[in-house]
């Protein structure tokens, strides 16, 4: 139609195969390991040659880059997505129950965002800037229910990811640690407001 901007199928094309190899990685990833992850079998199950991967990522770290960067988004939109009640309890139990979900459900994904298993890598401002940008929006979801200090927010990441590496390491597949979250976050929010009183 007359008017409409033209599309740039080359840009297209190029992101297009972009995504074919980050879905290639993740695939190796979740078999192999973060660290199994080559630019061999890589190219391999992309059909192509591993030098021509150069053409769409610089190194095998910035194909880790991107990988840290699609989990980073991925939290960040299921967390922008979901519903609060405006009750602590209740939206401190939901949101620990979709970070534990999203964890568990891909352990290779949660290691690159979480853990540093991948020696020498470290994410690029970019990609790094989602992951504060979900700290970010955790804090001002914890302030919105009055718990708005450091000290709060630091012990909460704390739980959370530790349930979601327990349940990884010992068992996998499972409930054992994730069907604690409730429990935590009551806990959790009964230490932080004694702590206030006592502060007081």
């Amino acid at each position: 139609m007359y008017g409409e901007p033209k599309r740039d199928r080359k840009t297209e094309r190029r992101e297009r195969t972009r995504e074919e190899i980050l879905d290639a990685a993740w695939e190796i990833a979740r078999a192999e390991g973060l660290a199994g992850l080559t630019l061999r079998d890589v190219a391999q199950r992309v059909g192509m040659r591993a030098p021509s991967l150069y053409s769409y990522f610089a190194s095998k770290h910035a194909i880790y880059d991107a990988m840290f960067a699609q989990g980073w988004r991925r939290l960040l939109e299921g967390y922008g997505e979901m519903p609060l009640t405006g009750h602590p309890l209740a939206d401190l139990k939901s949101m620990t129950r979709y970070f534990l979900e999203f964890s568990t459900a891909d352990p290779a994904r949660f290691q690159l965002m979480n853990q540093r298993t991948i020696p020498g890598f470290e994410p690029s401002p970019e990609s790094y800037a989602l992951a504060v940008k979900c700290l970010d929006l955790a804090r001002e979801r914890l302030a919105a229910l009055g718990l708005d200090d450091e000290r709060t927010l630091d012990l909460l990441t704390a739980i959370n990811a530790g349930l979601a590496s327990q349940q990884i390491a010992n068992d996998p597949g499972g409930d054992r640690w994730t069907r604690l979250a409730d429990e935590a976050m009551e806990m959790f929010l009964a230490h932080v407001k004694n702590r206030r009183t006592s502060d007081e």
